[in-house]
C-alpha cells in the first residue's frame, strides 16, 4: 500500500492526516505538540501511525508538513541579531513604517519595535534612481565600514535592502560579493531576491523577517529531514506555503518567508476542498485552534488571496491566502481585570500546561473549561486519547472567575463562551465590511480543534442559517497540506502606462515569468505532471496609491488587446469601490505569474443512504441561556448520510466535539458532512 500524509503543528495539537492512494480511506491522528522541542510531535505522531494503522514509515509516499517555526519566532522574537544595510539617509525606514498609529483612539500607542533596532540600521554611499540607472555608484568603502560596525555590535546576518533595487538589485549584489568575501561565514540576505516588490518599507520589512527567521527555520527543516530519515521515510519533505501549495522542504530552506503562514493557509485550501465537494458556493471559514480563530472567505471552491498579511507585529508583502485572526481559540485564558471586567484572551494556556481540565497543570480558566462546565464537552478522551477531560479541575478554574464577578458557576462559564463569541462576532462583522460581503449569505464552516466547540454559537449571533461540518474537521489544515499544489508565485514589477505602446514590453515580461515558472516547477521541484498558469496584473488609475490585482486571460495578451485589460480593471475596480473611470489613465505597477502543479486529490467514497433513526449513546445536561437543558450525545461515526438530528445535541468523535445548540436542526449528507440549519 501506499499512503500520503499531511501534518500541521498547531499551538495544542500535531495534527496527521494519513490517505490511502488505492482506495482514497482517510485515517486521522492527533498527538500533543512540543513547543520546547520542535519536530519531536513529527516522530511521535508517526510512532503513532504505525501503532494505530499499521502503516510503516516506508509506506509514506508523500509528506507534507506545516510549521509554525517561523511566525513562533517572529512573535516571540527568537531570530536571529541582524544588521540592516540601507541607502544613505534611508535609515528610518524600518522606524517611519508607514506612519500608521497602531490605534487611532489610544493618542499613547505605539508601533512595535522594529526587529532590527536603529543602532543596527548602517547606511552605504551610491544611489540608484526610479528608473534603475545609477546617480552614484556603490561606495566600496562604506559596505566594508558598515560589515565592521556590524560585526562589532554580534550582528548575525545583513539584511540588504538598497532604494530601488526592485527595478535594478545591482546594488545589493555587489555589496553581497564585497561582504561574501570577508564573511562568507555571515548570511547575507538581498531584498530583491526575497521579493523584488516596489515600495521600499515593504520590500525592507518582508526581507527583514525572512533573514531574521531563515537560519533557524533552516536548521528546522534539516532536523525534520534528518528525523525523517531515521525514521524510514524515503518520501522527500515538502512543506506547506503562505500562498496555499507545497514546496521541497530542501527549497524552504532558504525561501522561509513562503511558508510563515502555512498553518493557516492549508486550512482554507482544506475547507475550500470540502466547500467544493459539498456544492457549497460561498462559506466562511471558522479555524479555532488552542491560541486563535482565524477566517477565510470561500467563493466557488476558492479562497480568497492577498498580501501584507501580519506575522507577529509586521505585515509580510508575498502572496497569501487571505486568513484574517478574528478572536480566541480554546485554550484561551478568561480573566477579570482590575475594573471587574471579564476578558478573555489573547493570553493562550496552549498545549503547556493546557486548560485546566486536560489535567496537565493548567489553573487558569479557559474557554474549553467553560465549555466543560457547561456540559458541552467531557464525555469522552480528546485528541485521540491524549487528553482525559476533568470536569472537576475545570470546575475549580471556573470558579475562581464566578467568585470575581459574583455569579455561579454556571453563569460565569456562560459568561466567558459570551465574551469570546462577542469578540468573534465583531471581528467577523469588520472582516465582512472589509470585503463587502454579507455574513448571513454564507455558510459557516467551522473546523480545527475548538471550531465546531464554537461554530454554531457564532452562526446564531451572526444570523447564518447554514453551518456545515467535515467529517475530520480537528485535522482539516493537515489534510489541505495533503491537498494542495505544489505552487509558486512570480512577480515583476515594471511600472508602466497602460497603453498600445507598453503592451510589447508587457507581453514580454510575462513571456519570461512563465519561462521562469515552468523552469521552476520542472527543475527545482522536479515536478512533471499537469501545470496550470495563472497570470495577472496589478493596476491603478494614475495617481493612485494602491493597486489592485487583475486576472489576465492570455489571449488579450496574444491579441494585443490592451483595451481588455483596461476593461477589465474598470470592471474590478467598480465592484470593490463601486464606482470606476474608464477616461482616467491606468497604470500597470507588478506583473505576476502563478504556477500550479496538481498532486492527485482524495477520492472520498460517498455514503449509501440510511433510513433508520439515529440512537444517542447517552443523554447529558447542557447549560443554555440560564437554563439546563437535556442533550443526546451522538459518535460521529455512527451518524450516516440520511440520518437527522435535532439540537440541542452534541456529536463527539476523536480529534473534535460538534455542539449543536436549540434553534439547529442537523442533516448528514452524502459525504458524512453535518449540515445545520434552521430547526
Amino acid at each position: 500500500m501506499a499512503y500520503r500524509v499531511g501534518v500541521d503543528i498547531g499551538g495544542t495539537f500535531a495534527d496527521f492526516c494519513v490517505l490511502e492512494e488505492a482506495t482514497g480511506t482517510l485515517s486521522t491522528l492527533k498527538v500533543l505538540s512540543t513547543p520546547a522541542t520542535p519536530g519531536a510531535e513529527v516522530i511521535a505522531g508517526l510512532e503513532g501511525v504505525r501503532s494505530r494503522f499499521g502503516i510503516a514509515p516506508s509506506d509514506i509516499t508523500w509528506f507534507t508538513h506545516g510549521t509554525t517555526v517561523g511566525v513562533n519566532a517572529v512573535i516571540q522574537r527568537k531570530g536571529i541579531r541582524l544588521a540592516l544595510f540601507v541607502t544613505e539617509n534611508f535609515r528610518d525606514v524600518l522606524e517611519v513604517a508607514r506612519l500608521k498609529v497602531p490605534d487611532p483612539y489610544d493618542l499613547y500607542s505605539r508601533r512595535p519595535d522594529p526587529l532590527v533596532p536603529r543602532a543596527r540600521v548602517h547606511e552605504l554611499r551610491g544611489r540608484l534612481l526610479a528608473d534603475g540607472s545609477e546617480a552614484e555608484p556603490l561606495d566600496r568603502a562604506s559596505v566594508e565600514a558598515a560589515l565592521a560596525r556590524a560585526e562589532a555590535m554580534g550582528a548575525e546576518g545583513i539584511v540588504l535592502a538598497l532604494l530601488h533595487a526592485w527595478r535594478n538589485p545591482a546594488h545589493e549584489h555587489a555589496a553581497k560579493a564585497i561582504i561574501t568575501a570577508k564573511r562568507p561565514d555571515l548570511p547575507v540576505y538581498c531584498s530583491a531576491d526575497v521579493w523584488p516588490i516596489i515600495r521600499e518599507y515593504e520590500r525592507t520589512v518582508t526581507a527583514t523577517v525572512h533573514g531574521y527567521v531563515q537560519p533557524r527555520v533552516a536548521y528546522y527543516l534539516g532536523s525534520l529531514q534528518d528525523a525523517l530519515k531515521r525514521a524510514g521515510v524515503v518520501a522527500e519533505a515538502m512543506v506547506t506555503k503562505s500562498n496555499g501549495g507545497v514546496m521541497r522542504a530542501e527549497l524552504g530552506k532558504t525561501r522561509c518567508v513562503e511558508m510563515l503562514l502555512s498553518g493557516t493557509a492549508a486550512g482554507a485550501i482544506g475547507a475550500a476542498f470540502v466547500a467544493r465537494q459539498a456544492g457549497v458556493a460561498r462559506a466562511m471559514t471558522l479555524d479555532i485552534g488552542g491560541t486563535s480563530a482565524d477566517v477565510a472567505v470561500i467563493m466557488d471552491g476558492a479562497p480568497g488571496y492577498g498580501t501584507g498579511e501580519r506575522v507577529g507585529d509586521f505585515p509580510v508583502y508575498i502572496p497569501t491566502v487571505a486568513v484574517s485572526s478574528i478572536g480566541e481559540g480554546g485554550g484561551s485564558i478568561a480573566a477579570v481585570d482590575s475594573l471587574g471586567r471579564l476578558t478573555v484572551g489573547p493570553e493562550s494556556a496552549g498545549s503547556t500546561p493546557g486548560p485546566a481540565c486536560y489535567g496537565r497543570g493548567g489553573t487558569r480558566a479557559t474557554i474549553t473549561d467553560a465549555m466543560c462546565v457547561l456540559g458541552w464537552i467531557g464525555h469522552g478522551e480528546l485528541g485521540y486519547g491524549s487528553v482525559s477531560v476533568r470536569r472537576d479541575l475545570a470546575e475549580q478554574a471556573v470558579d475562581e472567575i464566578a467568585a470575581a464577578l459574583d455569579r455561579t458557576r454556571e453563569a460565569a462559564a456562560e459568561a466567558i463562551v459570551q465574551v469570546a463569541i462577542s469578540g468573534m462576532y465583531r471581528e467577523v462583522s469588520k472582516l465582512a465590511a472589509r470585503q463587502g460581503v454579507d455574513a448571513r449569505d454564507f455558510c459557516l464552516l467551522p473546523f480545527g480543534g475548538a471550531g465546531p466547540m464554537l461554530g454554531a454559537f457564532l452562526a446564531q449571533e451572526l444570523g447564518m442559517t447554514e453551518v456545515l461540518i467535515p467529517t475530520a474537521p480537528g485535522v482539516l489544515s493537515a489534510l489541505g497540506g495533503l491537498i494542495a499544489e505544489i505552487r509558486n508565485d512570480f512577480l515583476e514589477t515594471v511600472y508602466a502606462d497602460l497603453d498600445a505602446a507598453t503592451l510589447p514590453r508587457l507581453i514580454d515580461v510575462f513571456a519570461r515569468l512563465e519561462a521562469d515558472a515552468r523552469r521552476w516547477l520542472a527543475e527545482e521541484q522536479r515536478f512533471s505532471g499537469e501545470a496550470r498558469l495563472m497570470p495577472s496584473a496589478d493596476l491603478r488609475y494614475r495617481g493612485q496609491s494602491f493597486e489592485i490585482e487583475v486576472p489576465i486571460d492570455p489571449a488579450w495578451l496574444a491579441n494585443g488587446d490592451f483595451s481588455a485589460i483596461t476593461e477589465a480593471f474598470h470592471t474590478e475596480h467598480e465592484r470593490i469601490y463601486g464606482h470606476a473611470d474608464r477616461d482616467a489613465p491606468v497604470q500597470a505597477i507588478s506583473l505576476r505569474v502563478v504556477i500550479a502543479g496538481a498532486v492527485p486529490a482524495p477520492r472520498f467514497p460517498e455514503q449509501t443512504r440510511e433510513t433508520g433513526e439515529p440512537l444517542p449513546i447517552g443523554e447529558v445536561a447542557v447549560h443554555v441561556a440560564g437554563a439546563t437543558l437535556r442533550a443526546p450525545l451522538y459518535r460521529r461515526d455512527a451518524l450516516r448520510h440520511g440520518h437527522r438530528i435535532s439540537g440541542p445535541c452534541i456529536v463527539a468523535q476523536e480529534d473534535t466535539t460538534s455542539c449543536i445548540p436549540p434553534g439547529f436542526a442537523v442533516e448528514v449528507d452524502r459525504f458524512g458532512n453535518l449540515r445545520l440549519g434552521p430547526a
